[in-house]
C-alpha cells in the first residue's frame, strides 16, 4: 500500500508539473498585451516604449519565460502563487476567499447527483425493460447532452424572471442567512448535478446488470432471501466499483462546470475568478487556479483508487 500511495504521489507529481508548465506558456501565447491591460487609455496614448519596458520589468515580464516558469514554480511549492498584474493582490488570499464557494456549491452537487444517481440505476437495473427503466434511462440520456449554461438560462427565465420564485443571481453564506443562500444555490447546484446525476445513473444501471447475472447472485435468490437483502448485501458492493471510478471523472466535470455556471449567476467562486483572469490577461488568477483544480482532482483519483480496496477485498495494490 505505501509503494503504490508513492507511486501514484509521483506520477501526480509528473501531471501536476507538466499542467502547469502547459498553463504558464499558454496564457503567455495569447495575444495582447498586459501591461497595456493595467492602463488607462489616456495612459496608453501617451506612455512611451521605455516606460512600457520599465513596467515589464518591475513585473519581471521582461525575462525569459522560461526563466519566469522556473521562478514562479519555486514560490507555487512555497505556496505563494503570486500577485494579481491588474489589482495587486495575493492570488493566494484571494483563491482561500472563493475556494470555499466553489467546494460547497461542487460537494453539494456531488452528494445529490451521486445518491439520486445510484438509486435511479439501481431501479432502473432491477425494474428492466419496464416503464420505469425506459423512463430513466431517456432522462438520463437528456441529462448528458444538456449544455449546463442553456439550462442556467433556462431555469433563470423560468423560475427567476416568469414565476419570481428564486434569486436570479448571487451568493450568500449559509451562515449568514440560510433560507437566502439556500435559494440562491438550488439553480446552480442543479445545473451542476445533472451531468453527473445522468453519469451515475448510466454507470449504475449498466453495472447492476452485469452483477445481477453473476453465480453469486443467483446463489442468493436460490436461498431465498429478500429482494432487498440480494441487492443491498451483494450486488450493489460489486457494482459500485466501475461507477467510483466514474466519479472521478464527474468530479472533473464538475469543477470545470463551475466555471460557466458561476458566470451566469454571478458566483463569487473559483470559476468566475479564472474567467475574469483570462478576460483581463491576469496570468496569476488563471494560473493559481487551474493549479489548485488540477491538485483537488489528483487528490480525489487517489482517494477512489485507495477506495476500491474496501469495496472490493480481492484488489492488491502491489
Amino acid at each position: 500500500m505505501t509503494a503504490y500511495i508513492i507511486r501514484r504521489f509521483v506520477q501526480s507529481l509528473f501531471v501536476f508539473l507538466f499542467v502547469s508548465m502547459t498553463v504558464f506558456f499558454a496564457m503567455r501565447l495569447l495575444p495582447g498585451d498586459p501591461i497595456l491591460v493595467i492602463m488607462t487609455p489616456e495612459e496608453v496614448g501617451r506612455v512611451s516604449d521605455e516606460r512600457l519596458d520599465e513596467i515589464r520589468h518591475e513585473y519581471g515580464l521582461d525575462r525569459p519565460m522560461m526563466v519566469q516558469y522556473i521562478d514562479w514554480l519555486v514560490h507555487v511549492f512555497r505556496g505563494d502563487l503570486g500577485n494579481s498584474l491588474i489589482y495587486n493582490t495575493s492570488v493566494t488570499d484571494e483563491i482561500k476567499k472563493r475556494l470555499p464557494i466553489t467546494l460547497y456549491i461542487g460537494l453539494l452537487a456531488m452528494i445529490f447527483s451521486g445518491i439520486l444517481g445510484t438509486i435511479l440505476g439501481v431501479v432502473s437495473a432491477v425494474k428492466r425493460g419496464r416503464w420505469l427503466d425506459s423512463l430513466v434511462t431517456i432522462t438520463a440520456n437528456l441529462g448528458i447532452t444538456v449544455p449546463s449554461f442553456w439550462l442556467g438560462i433556462l431555469l433563470v427565465f423560468v423560475f427567476s424572471i416568469s414565476l419570481k420564485i428564486l434569486p436570479v443571481q448571487g451568493y450568500t453564506s449559509p451562515f449568514s442567512d440560510l433560507m437566502m443562500s439556500t435559494k440562491q444555490l438550488i439553480m446552480p447546484v442543479f445545473c451542476l448535478a445533472v451531468f453527473p446525476l445522468a453519469t451515475v445513473a448510466r454507470q449504475t444501471r449498466s453495472s447492476m446488470l452485469e452483477v445481477m447475472g453473476q453465480d453469486y447472485i443467483r446463489t442468493a435468490w436460490a436461498k431465498g432471501l429478500k429482494e432487498r437483502i440480494v441487492i443491498s448485501r451483494h450486488a450493489l458492493k460489486n457494482a459500485f466499483i466501475p461507477v467510483m471510478t466514474m466519479t472521478g471523472i464527474v468530479f472533473r466535470n464538475v469543477l470545470g462546470g463551475a466555471v460557466i455556471i458561476e458566470t451566469v449567476f454571478n458566483i463569487p467562486g473559483l470559476g468566475r475568478l479564472a474567467v475574469s483572469g483570462i478576460i483581463t490577461h491576469d496570468y496569476a488568477f488563471v494560473q493559481g487556479v487551474i493549479l489548485v483544480m488540477v491538485t483537488a482532482v489528483l487528490f480525489i483519483n487517489l482517494i477512489i483508487d485507495l477506495t476500491y480496496g474496501w469495496l472490493d477485498p480481492r484488489v492488491r495494490y502491489d
